[in-house]
């Protein structure tokens, strides 16, 4: 972040099955639910590379395979996951909790 080499970025959930399951189809290995954050937005910079006419490699962390997740993917399939947006007042106070919560 400092030198500008990553970047921190908010996905929401729906996009990230989304792309676990056309993970799973074009590699073979279901990722776990948190991993498909990673690979959603490694399809964004593909994409936005075809986009641009660029050549570019994407590397990113597949920190866990999903067999013991298989209910998340279940409900994924079912429809019964939602995305969720948090308002700013939410967050204000999530991070004060946080602070909050630091030995000083």
């Amino acid at each position: 972040m400092k030198d500008g080499l990553i970047e921190a970025v908010a996905l929401q959930q729906l996009e990230c099955f989304d792309a676990g399951v056309k993970f799973a189809k074009s590699e073979g290995i279901i990722a776990a639910p948190e991993a498909t954050h990673a690979v959603a937005q490694v399809i964004r910079e593909a994409e936005q590379a075809k986009k641009e006419g660029k050549s570019k490699t994407i590397l990113f962390n597949l920190c866990g395979h999903g067999f013991v997740d298989m209910q998340a993917y279940e409900d994924y399939f079912a429809g019964i996951l939602n995305d969720h947006s948090f308002t700013e007042d939410e967050l204000k106070n999530g991070l004060k909790e946080i602070v909050d919560l630091q030995p000083e």
